[in-house]
């Protein structure tokens, strides 16, 4: 595998990050997960301006141009020969020393990994998936904003083991004032009266890229969609749930808590969402190869 590292590519054994590395030491840096179908990267523009926001969230100077990013994203995956792919883009913070101010680092580390991804196994598309709430909640706005994708995501990771611990994939983390955010990894949806329901962005949910695609897909088949305040019972009593994300695409869900959602299987909305997903990303995006 060849890995894009600080302007060059490298073979896997050669690339390595400094122990000194604040990404590692501290969490301090910022990532994009992108997702390459049939030779196209799909959103690659959206996913690099979202990465920028990110970084310009924590005073973070990428040194390079959201152009030559782009650029190394297919010349990264051209060097693997990849049409189908996850692609994993950092930036860090860079080598300092032991203390955490940002001040110490004075060049940010950029790589990029491309290679593939299956992040829940593939019978929970046909079959859907269970999940449960958990005691751990998104984070403040006022602490580390929800917006920024940063590798500090030991946020994540708790309420990623409580769903472990429940023996599910997947859990829903409500904020603190009680509303649903997302889950772990993904955003979430719900279908209720024909509507699209999905949690606003004040409640802590990402601004996710297939989340908006997913929405942009329902406005087109004449769906009222919506960004209300959600509560666990509104998940409850929801005739149709799916979570979105880049490596999840588009999961169905039937039982969250115990409660079975709709008739406990893939929904008709889901399902047709899901179709024009797969057409959508399947014939457009930025050609990998040309």
């Amino acid at each position: 595998m060849k890995i894009f590292m600080d302007g060059k590519l490298v073979d896997e054994r050669n690339a390595k990050i400094s122990v000194f590395d604040h990404g590692l030491l501290y969490g301090d840096g910022v990532f994009e997960g992108i997702r390459a179908y049939n030779g196209r990267v799909f959103k690659l523009k959206e996913h690099i301006d979202r990465l920028f926001y990110s970084a310009k969230a924590i005073l973070l100077d990428i040194p390079m141009s959201p152009a030559h990013l782009m650029k190394a994203t297919l010349a990264t995956l051209r060097a693997n020969r990849l049409r189908d792919a996850y692609v994993r883009l950092v930036v860090t913070r860079g080598v300092g020393n032991l203390g955490l101010n940002p001040r110490s680092c004075r060049k940010p580390t950029v790589f990029i990994i491309a290679g593939k991804i299956q992040i829940y196994p593939p019978e929970l598309y046909a079959r859907g998936m269970d999940i449960v709430t958990v005691p751990t909640v998104r984070n403040l706005h006022s602490a580390v904003n929800p917006a920024i994708k940063s590798l500090n995501y030991l946020n994540n990771i708790l309420a990623k083991i409580e769903a472990n611990n429940a023996g599910v994939e997947e859990a829903v983390m409500l904020n603190a004032d009680g509303y649903v955010a997302e889950c772990t990894a993904d955003n979430l949806f719900i279908v209720r009266k024909g509507s699209l329901l999905t949690p606003p962005l004040s409640a802590g949910a990402l601004h996710g890229i297939t989340r908006g695609t997913v929405m942009e897909l329902a406005a087109k088949q004449d769906m009222e969609v919506l960004e209300p305040n959600i509560t666990r019972y509104d998940l409850f009593n929801a005739d149709e749930c799916f979570l979105t994300g880049t490596g999840a695409e588009i999961m169905p869900v039937i039982k969250i808590d115990g409660r079975i959602i709709g008739q406990g299987k893939p929904g008709a909305v889901t399902r047709r969402l899901t179709e024009a997903f797969r057409n959508l990303v399947n014939n457009s995006g930025e050609p990998i190869y040309k």
